[in-house]
């Protein structure tokens, strides 16, 4: 039986990828393990999926003044030394790699003990975590045409981001029973990630008025901040967080307003939604939110709407636009050759395990 070991954490975004891949190798026949911090969110989501785990020593990589970068490269350190006597007695064939930092000690240990490793960069631009770790991958998937010049052009692989398959299965129907809505008035799906955006959610909520005689909206606002003075709304429904019920909210939003996060858009790209992306600022980011949305405007994928550029007026124009030329948009996401990135990242993985 062939082994895969999978690595990455500290977000969602460096974990979901990676349950993505999880039915298709096991329908291989993989055994897989995982490896990520002691406690991060990536253990609890793990455990979930009955994936053994093992945890590692994690520190962080900053570019900036703070006092843990004087102690933080000794657990980074530490990290190694452990990764390295675990890979050693799991044996994996191959190494996938999410990113984040708890991944940079476990792919160097993978590569001294002479296991191929495949990593993946979401972000237009690699991040400090995956340049320090390219030069010890095999292969270099990335989501953004754009990305691959800052690769080596021997490893770079277009691959786009794997996509939950449970995502692409919701039922329309399903969601109006349970959201209440109307069949007859679109939709409009408003996501600010999974810790929600208050300037999203503000955004949106202003101009409900002159939304809702067209659109109903569904909005998953993000804990805590539910705006409970809303409720009287018709059309008008909102959620802290959803789980399940997700692909079926998605299967009946017409469009959809989201941050630009890679994992997001990627998800909406392999659904065929078209979105307004409202990119997280420059001034709260490194600016890959922005890269990322310009990408998908330009590939013909999605509108953009800068956070600094939102007014009442700007925001319900774009919406409206978006609605009346959604066809082309969805048309242009189905000519994307990034929409099978499942099946072309297992190929990689494949391939790897077949030569150690």
């Amino acid at each position: 039986m062939k082994r895969i070991l999978l690595t990455g954490g500290g977000t969602a975004g460096h974990v979901t990828p990676n349950i993505a891949l999880l039915p298709r190798l096991r329908d291989l026949g993989y055994e897989i393990f995982y490896m990520g911090s002691y406690d991060g969110i990536e253990r609890k989501l793990m455990e979930g999926m009955q994936i053994p785990y093992y945890g590692i020593s994690s520190g962080k990589l900053r570019r900036y003044f703070d006092p843990k970068n004087f102690s933080d490269p000794f657990k980074v350190l530490k990290g190694y030394s452990e990764a390295h006597k675990i890979i050693k007695k799991l044996k994996p064939d191959v190494l996938f790699s999410k990113g984040g930092f708890v991944s940079v000690p476990v792919v160097l240990a993978a590569r001294r003990c002479h296991v191929p490793a495949i990593i993946h960069e979401s972000d237009m631009t690699p991040g400090l975590a995956n340049k320090l770790c390219i030069p010890s991958a095999t292969k270099v998937c990335c989501n953004f045409p754009e990305t691959l010049p800052y690769l080596p052009a021997e490893k770079a692989v277009l691959t786009g981001s794997p996509i939950r398959r449970e995502l692409l299965e919701g039922n329309a129907l399903s969601a109006l029973r349970f959201t209440g809505l109307s069949a007859n008035k679109p939709v409009i799906l408003v996501m600010g990630g999974s810790l929600g955006a208050a300037a999203v959610n503000d955004a949106v909520r202003k101009i409900l008025p002159q939304l809702l005689p067209d659109f109903q909206v569904i909005h998953l606002c993000g804990k805590g901040k539910l705006e409970t003075s809303l409720n009287h709304l018709t059309g008008y429904i909102q959620y802290e967080y959803i789980q399940s019920e997700l692909k079926d909210l998605f299967a009946l939003a017409d469009i959809v307003i989201s941050r630009a996060g890679a994992n997001a858009i990627c998800e909406l790209l392999a659904l065929r939604k078209p979105s307004l992306l409202i990119p997280l600022s420059a001034a709260a980011s490194r600016g890959d939110q922005i890269l990322n949305a310009r990408s998908f405007e330009k590939q013909g994928f999605s509108m953009v709407l800068e956070e600094e550029a939102v007014t009442d007026a700007s925001l319900l124009e774009a919406v409206h636009k978006l609605y009346e030329n959604r066809s082309g948009f969805s048309s242009a996401m189905e000519q994307s050759s990034q929409t099978d990135s499942i099946e072309t990242i297992i190929g990689l993985i494949e391939s790897a395990a077949s030569h150690t």
